[in-house]
């Protein structure tokens, strides 16, 4: 999906999910930011492949659009796979990861779902997703809804905006945020607004049942690269 969204954002995006992870392989749900950051759950050997793929693909498309280097930022959300992923993809492109270019942002992190979902079977994320079908503004217990996940994906998305201008931004994230990053871009596009250029009035309009408990339309599989807008 690409949408043409340059009337109220000053930058083009890209989203990436993390490459395969340690997690991924064991089956478990690692959700909170005290796990997540913790090494034991960085990519597996697989997962660092696709990290490396993801980076290449993504330096062919930014050649055949002739931007430049200097115009990349890469902004990951702190867990260790998704810091892993950004750290290999920035050294595909060869761009310091330690530089002013690539920025940890928490607001990016993983959808928290609860202490009765973290480090159980990924067989239970169905649970999770029928829950956000029926109504996204519903928590599971002691975790984020997606409404909540919404409000800080915004906040970093103002961040970024705030902090670049006419820059190609990676967004390396998580399969939840990143499906409802692009759900609320992709209906924030289609919003009939007259204040264009206001990103969060666009947002606020479109944080509606209708449109948040379809997120899953938006999956990304591990490793998966996509344009955003």
């Amino acid at each position: 999906m690409a949408v043409e969204c340059s009337s109220f954002l000053k930058n083009k995006f890209w989203v990436l999910r993390h490459g395969r992870s340690i997690p991924n392989e064991k089956g478990i749900i690692v959700s909170s930011l005290e796990n997540g950051i913790l090494e034991e759950y960085r990519l597996c050997p697989d997962g660092v492949h696709q990290a490396r793929l993801a980076g290449e693909s993504f330096l062919e498309e930014i050649k055949k659009r002739n931007i430049g280097i200097e115009h990349i930022r890469i902004c990951f959300s702190p867990f260790s796979r998704t810091s892993h992923t950004a750290k290999v993809v920035s050294s595909v492109l060869n761009v310091p990861f330690n530089g002013p270019q690539c920025k940890a942002m928490e607001d990016l992190r993983e959808r928290f779902f609860g202490c009765s979902f973290e480090l159980m079977s990924h067989d239970k994320y169905p649970e999770i997703w029928a829950m956000d079908e029926k109504d996204p503004f519903t928590r599971p217990e002691g975790g984020e809804s997606v409404a909540d996940v919404v409000a800080r994906l915004t906040r970093a998305l103002t961040k970024m905006e705030s902090a670049f201008e006419e820059c190609t931004v990676l967004v390396v994230s998580h399969g939840d945020p990143l499906q409802i990053l692009q759900t609320i871009i992709n209906a924030a596009v289609q919003t009939r607004r007259t204040d264009a250029n206001d990103l969060t009035s666009r947002i606020q309009e479109i944080i509606v049942p209708s449109v948040l408990s379809q997120h899953r339309k938006f999956a990304l599989n591990t490793g998966e690269l996509r344009e955003l807008v």
